[in-house]
């Protein structure tokens, strides 16, 4: 699939400064949430399995029931941002309910208020998520769309690993409070609903004919064949990619202080940040299947390192491979999204792509979870290392 090549009239790329500061203003909200949300999720496994009594495959269950429920609800979130011509409404609503379910996970008696907790706050991410992709491709240049989004995700995951960080600080000084942590997660989810609420002013969009809703049999043609390709690529890559709960559990496997498990998505998300913007340029520039290709070599590489041993070395070693092939992967796909869906229906292309990846990740996780309970934690990302070699197998039969 061609990439357009980011460059002025004249032959010369365009500087990194033309990226719109609405693209900046998102990112900073992300950041901002996805501190809050990586305060509680990094902690979440262990809390679940220590406090609350929960198996390795409950923990799954409710991490593919929740994200699942965030990609099937982007479905409508964005077929009614396309319909109303309006972004920024439905993404406040989604970061409101995100912050205000908050609280939930401080009071939690039993695992199924954590699902209840859980789930809700995968409905706000999933209100927000299809409408503010598609906000960063409206007000964002053609030519620009890979460094938008990789921007847009590398500030996202500099919260990512800032949450944790701060969870680990907080667990060391009160001594693996896991509730008083959730409370003080409430905080920064406020702020970046008040940052999306009077930072971003949304784009005119022009004014067009009769309203038609935008998952009627006609307008679902006008997504085509490369579209669908590319829905297909995230679900294979979500199938071999499960829950980021499971690189918390392999962390602990290996005899790490449960107020420093946390690190492990820290150095995660670090290499995630680090790499994304980089890789969002590049694929500005070059094949998006060569970029994908390589990604899955890298997811790969992580799986099997990760299986093969839970010192906090190799793991360390594995989930900063892992970071880089969500750097190299994660944008590309939002970027291929946008190039393949008719502006008009950018919203609803972007919900019914995480809707097929939302039913690959409850499969994922469900089937990881009763691996690492009957076999072990090894065959789980063996699992996932296959998975990765069956997609680049496909990958490379497509012409």
């Amino acid at each position: 699939m061609p990439s357009p090549t980011p460059e002025t009239k004249s032959g010369t790329p365009l500087p990194t400064a033309q990226i719109p500061a609405g693209i900046w203003i998102l990112g900073c909200v992300s950041m901002l949430m996805d501190i809050s949300s990586e305060m509680i999720h990094s902690l979440l496994p262990l809390f679940m399995v220590g406090a609350l009594g929960a198996s390795a495959l409950v923990v799954g269950l409710i991490e593919g029931l929740a994200e699942a429920t965030a990609l099937v609800v982007k479905v409508f979130s964005g077929a009614i941002s396309d319909y109303l011509g309006r972004r920024k409404g439905l993404a406040v609503f989604g970061y409101a309910l995100g912050a205000l379910t908050k609280p939930l996970f401080a009071i939690a008696p039993t695992t199924g208020i954590v699902l209840t907790a859980r789930l809700l706050d995968r409905v706000g991410k999933g209100v927000r998520g299809a409408p503010r992709d598609a906000l960063v491709a409206d007000i964002t240049p053609p030519e620009l769309r890979g460094a938008a989004f990789g921007l847009r995700q590398a500030l996202d995951t500099v919260g990512a690993f800032l949450g944790p960080l701060l969870a680990v600080g907080l667990m060391l000084l009160w001594a693996n409070d896991f509730r008083a942590v959730f409370w003080v997660a409430v905080v920064p989810g406020l702020l970046a609903v008040a940052l999306l609420l009077f930072g971003i002013r949304e784009p005119e969009r022009p004014a067009s004919g009769k309203r038609t809703n935008p998952i009627r049999r006609d307008n679902l043609r006008r997504l085509g064949n490369d579209y669908w390709w590319v829905v297909g690529v995230g679900a294979v890559f979500t199938l071999a990619r499960f829950s980021e709960a499971f690189l918390v559990l392999r962390a602990q496997q290996g005899g790490i202080a449960v107020a420093l498990v946390p690190l492990v998505m820290v150095a995660m998300n670090a290499v995630y940040a680090a790499s994304a913007y980089p890789f969002g340029k590049l694929s500005d520039r070059i094949s998006h299947k060569t970029l994908l290709a390589w990604g899955l070599v890298v997811l790969m590489a992580a799986d099997i390192v990760l299986a093969v041993d839970d010192h906090w070395t190799t793991v360390l070693a594995g989930v900063a491979l892992w970071g880089i092939h969500m750097g190299m992967t994660q944008g590309l796909l939002a970027t291929m999204v946008a190039a393949t869906a008719p502006a008009d229906l950018r919203g609803t292309a972007y919900g019914f792509f995480n809707l097929v990846s939302g039913v690959a990740l409850l499969l994922a996780s469900t089937v990881a979870g009763l691996l690492w309970d009957r076999y072990g934690a090894a065959w789980t990302f063996y699992a996932g290392a296959a998975f990765s070699a069956l997609a680049l197998l496909g990958l490379a039969r497509k012409t």
